[in-house]
């Protein structure tokens, strides 16, 4: 048996003990009450000087009866639902951290699978230019794709640190009003180069569009999203990024054809860890940092963030920023 059905037998047991022994003593508490009028209205029989005042003595007794048992009744009652509202929150205490405990294994588990990917492809790289004569156009490539990965890899560490720094309130946040049309293109060029040149990935920008923004969280917004679409999509991925102006705001889309968000994950995405599934199960690579950083850097960068389904299938990312 697990632990955790061990420990929900153990709860189970004794909060039923709990709940009989004090209906007993509820029940008893009454008892007691009733015999005691009992003996009173014996008394009340043999000192009474007329019937009139016999009735009159015995129908108070019965009403301080019938307010006893009122009060004993009550007071359980309210201590009842007391208990009851206790037991309901320390469950949902320990759902919590439940919960939390199987999305922080989830992330373990996801970082190894992230970590070894890009290592064992930079490392097969290597060695290929270590064990074989190439030409130097081929030497040129594996270099390329072995810095690519290793670029990867980085932003990887980076995407965690940086989560690790939000969580702790220790990111300084330094903007600088700057033209998010140049930003978006370097930045898509230096980490997306091999998915824009088999046209997996489209963009139109438009630039002099200025905003005050910090160009590492910003850096990170877009990446993670990109790195999202790119993670949720078929084998023919088609990803569009757009930014434009709209009035007094710069929308920045990203957009792709995946498997797309269901309404009740919606929300949940955003969260710490999230992830929709098991990560043991999961067939798509993540860590589960990537949107709850997104969210962040956008909350403080006071940007609004949606996500619609992009029909007939797939999720559309939007961000509004300020104009500078």
């Amino acid at each position: 048996m697990k632990p955790k059905s061990r420990t929900i037998i153990i709860f189970t047991i004794l909060f039923g003990y709990i709940l009989l022994q004090f209906m007993w003593w509820e029940i008893l508490l009454v008892r007691q009450n009733g015999q005691i009028i009992s003996e009173k209205e014996k008394l009340v029989a043999l000192t009474a000087t007329n019937d009139e005042q016999l009735q009159t003595e015995i129908a108070q007794l019965h009403h301080y009866k019938t307010m006893q048992t009122v009060m004993i009744v009550g007071e359980g009652t309210v201590f009842l639902l007391l208990m009851l509202f206790g037991v309901y929150k320390i469950k949902q205490a320990q759902d919590k951290e439940t919960a939390l405990n199987n999305q922080q294994k989830n992330f373990f588990l996801s970082i190894t699978h992230e970590l070894k990917t890009p290592i064992a492809a930079t490392k097969l790289q290597l060695q290929t230019l270590q064990k074989q004569k190439l030409d130097e156009s081929t030497q040129q490539e594996l270099i390329a794709n072995a810095l690519l990965e290793t670029e990867r890899l980085n932003a990887l560490i980076d995407n965690v640190l940086l989560a690790n720094r939000l969580d702790a309130g220790e990111f300084v946040f330094k903007k600088e009003k700057q033209d998010l049309g140049k930003l978006v293109s370097e930045i898509l060029h230096r980490y997306y180069k091999n998915e824009i040149g088999r046209n997996e990935l489209k963009f139109v920008v438009k630039e002099n569009l200025f905003a005050q923004v910090d160009v590492q969280g910003f850096t990170s917004i877009l990446t993670n999203l990109v790195d999202n679409a790119i993670k949720y999509s078929p084998a023919e991925k088609n990803i569009s990024i757009e930014l434009e102006k709209q009035k007094d705001t710069i929308l920045l889309s990203v957009k792709d054809s995946g498997v797309g968000i269901s309404n009740e994950n919606k929300q949940k995405i955003f969260q710490r860890f999230f992830r929709a599934g098991n990560e043991e199960t999961r067939a798509t690579k993540g860590t589960g940092l990537g949107l709850y950083i997104v969210k962040y850097i956008a909350y403080h960068h006071n940007a609004k963030i949606k996500v619609k389904d992009n029909l007939p299938k797939g999720s559309i990312f939007e961000i509004q920023f300020d104009v500078a």
